[in-house]
Parts: C-alpha cells; structure tokens; sequence
C-alpha cells in the first residue's frame, strides 16, 4: 500500500512493496523485528561515527538550556541518554515501536536513568502532548521513515515552546568525489548485506538506502521546515555530507 505525501518522495518507499500494510505499520513491524541487533549494527555499520553525530546534536539542544525534551522517534533512547548532557531536567522519547522501546527501557534502567527518562509508545504524527510542553524536540533518523512528513513535522511545531528549538539528524548523500561514489556503492551494496545476515531480516537494510536516496534533503528538507511553520531552519552536513544536522526554531 503506497503512501501519500507529495512532500516526501521517500514516503513511496516501502519496507515491503508486496505488503497490503500502510507505510507506518510496516515501519513499526521492521524495527520490531530487527530491535535486538539494530543497536550494535547501527555502531557497526556507521564504523562508530554515529556518536560524534550525537554529540553535535545535543551540543545544539544544549544551547537554548533546555528543561524539557521530547525526542520523536527515539527508538532505543540513545539520543535520549545522549541529551542528558544538556542539563534537561526532563525528557522524554516516543516511538512506535514497542521492541525498540523495552530495549531502550532496560538501558535506561541501568543506567539508572528512569526519574529523568521516560520512554512510551506514541505516534509522531499525534503526539500525546499539548502545545508548548517542551523546550526543545529532537529526531534522529526518524523523519525519514514519517508516513505524512510534513504532518509529523507540524506536531513537532505544535509542541514546541514559542523560542523552542528543533535538531534534527538525517541520512544524506555525499556530492563531491570520490566520497560520494564510495558512499553510493557501500551504501547500496555492502551495508545491505552486511544488515541482513546479521539482522537475519530481508529488507531492513535495503530500505534503509532506498528511502535515504529519495528523501528530499538540505536546502529542500528546509524549506519543508519553514512551510510547517518553524524559523531559521539551517542544514549542516556532516562527515563528507553522509548525514546532515538540521535546526530550526518555533
């Protein structure tokens, strides 16, 4: 079943084209499937790069001192644990993956974390929040997987503080040589493979490159975030241009 946002070409992009499911339902069924490799594969298959990213984002929450934070997506909190360091009081990480989220609990909980952290089911395109109940959201690769993008990112804004700061983390595409043909054939080819033996699950990690190549990025993810309401909005890339950081205010 095809997807229907205009905004987002990647919400074309399916975890299985043969599936009679809504691009959400067959999201949260991937990730429940891959929840108990998908923390080691992320470290493995980035060559442990995926941290510093983490450090840049929160460097960023970090900067409107934020007491409150959602982090949209979370799936097993570890921009969540890494946004402690922003001195939040507060924060708190939905997803809609129920696997992913006990993994993310348990780590939480030994790290002894649970009367800052919390993790819960919820949907980013209706998040169960009222308007202006954090001081800062984050997302990291998450916005890529929305079935309505801009519906997801309007929630975003709607439970923003007026000031608030958005900081996003999203898969992008190398454009200078020879790092973008590098890119094009690790991505496409050995991290494919090398995600479905470990995984053990068929289509995960060949989704992965299929939406990270159509998903409408920098200066168009931008626009997107200003139709939707937020100011400023900036994209960053990082690491040769294989991710980007995106910000934006409410």
């Amino acid at each position: 079943m095809q997807a229907n946002d205009a905004s987002n070409p990647a919400a074309q992009v399916l975890p299985d084209a043969a599936s009679n499911l809504n691009k959400k339902a067959q999201v949260a069924d991937m990730f429940n499937n891959i929840a108990g490799k998908y923390d080691f594969l992320n470290h493995f298959l980035s060559l442990g790069i995926d941290k510093g990213w983490r450090k840049k984002a929160v460097k960023e929450v970090a900067a409107v001192k934020p007491g409150k934070i959602l982090d949209v997506a979370t799936g097993t909190g570890d921009l969540a644990i890494a946004a402690l360091q922003t001195g939040a009081k507060e924060i708190v990480g939905v997803d809609i993956a129920d696997q992913m989220l006990e993994i993310g609990k348990k780590k939480i909980a030994e790290r002894q974390l649970n009367s800052v952290i919390q993790l819960q089911h919820g949907d980013s395109e209706s998040l169960p929040f009222g308007e202006h109940s954090f001081d800062a959201v984050t997302c990291a690769y998450g916005v890529r997987n929305f079935e309505n993008l801009e519906k997801g990112l309007r929630e975003m804004h709607r439970v923003l503080r007026p000031g608030g700061k958005l900081v996003i983390l999203e898969f992008s595409q190398p454009k200078q040589f020879p790092v973008k043909q590098l890119y094009r054939f690790y991505f496409r080819f050995i991290l494919p493979l090398l995600g479905k033996i470990v995984s053990k699950h068929s289509t995960a990690y060949s989704y992965l490159p299929e939406s990270v190549m159509a998903f409408p990025e920098g200066k168009t993810f931008c626009n997107i975030l200003n139709s939707c309401g937020f100011k400023e909005a900036k994209a960053r890339p990082l690491s040769f241009g294989i991710t980007t950081l995106y910000t934006a205010f409410r």
